[in-house]
């Protein structure tokens, strides 16, 4: 019995990710709100009362996009807020991470950036979510020097938050270069020297 159950679960995980994967590949070429349910389950082959064991509905869906695109994040923003001392060496971790991250996907990055500010709630609202605690991790890691300095809780998730931004920012940039080595390049510059420009601010905030 349990190894029917088990055969089962993984045959449901397995379609609820080819809805998943179905769904991206059609969102390259248009915004989640005009994404039809039908759409997504005739990619997959299956009856389009099946997507609702797995998803209340396409909204529903978007959140899990967003889950899958940036939730596996987390774990590299802390490793580079922990691994990395020197504002240099971060910043040059950070653009290598949010360019390597473009590379490997495209597709998520492509939902991201349409859907931040589209029209589905549910799914503007868990990307804001999402980008929400990189602003709290990148602000607990620098929290404890700064207001050494004198900077007040606000000003440092304020300080977060425009680093969050860039990142975001920049992802898209390198998205849109769409692979060419090049613009690449000029890409990772400017991020860098923006990057060291907000650093530079950051260092003198205090006196203001």
């Amino acid at each position: 019995m349990s190894h029917t159950l088990g055969v089962r679960q993984a045959q449901k995980q397995k379609t609820r990710q080819a809805l998943l994967d179905a769904a991206l590949r059609l969102l390259e070429d248009q915004s989640l709100s005009s994404l039809g349910l039908r759409e997504v389950t005739r990619v997959v082959g299956v009856a389009p009362a099946a997507f609702y064991r797995h998803f209340r509905d396409m909204a529903d869906l978007g959140v899990a996009l967003v889950e899958e695109a940036l939730g596996s994040l987390h774990g590299l923003v802390r490793a580079i807020l922990a691994e990395q001392s020197g504002d240099d060496e971060r910043i040059d971790a950070t653009v290598a991470v949010v360019a390597e991250h473009v590379r490997r996907h495209p597709a998520h990055v492509r939902f991201i950036a349409r859907e931040r500010h589209g029209g589905v709630r549910p799914v503007r609202e868990a990307i804001a979510a999402q980008l929400g605690r990189f602003a709290d991790e990148v602000a607990e890691a620098f929290a404890g020097p700064l207001v050494a300095e004198g900077w007040s809780a606000e000003d440092v998730q304020m300080l977060a938050e425009l680093y969050v931004d860039h990142m975001v920012m920049t992802a898209t940039a390198f998205l849109e270069a769409g692979g060419e080595a090049e613009a690449e390049r000029r890409i990772a510059r400017v991020a860098r020297r923006q990057l060291r420009l907000i650093s530079l601010g950051r260092r003198h905030w205090a006196e203001v």
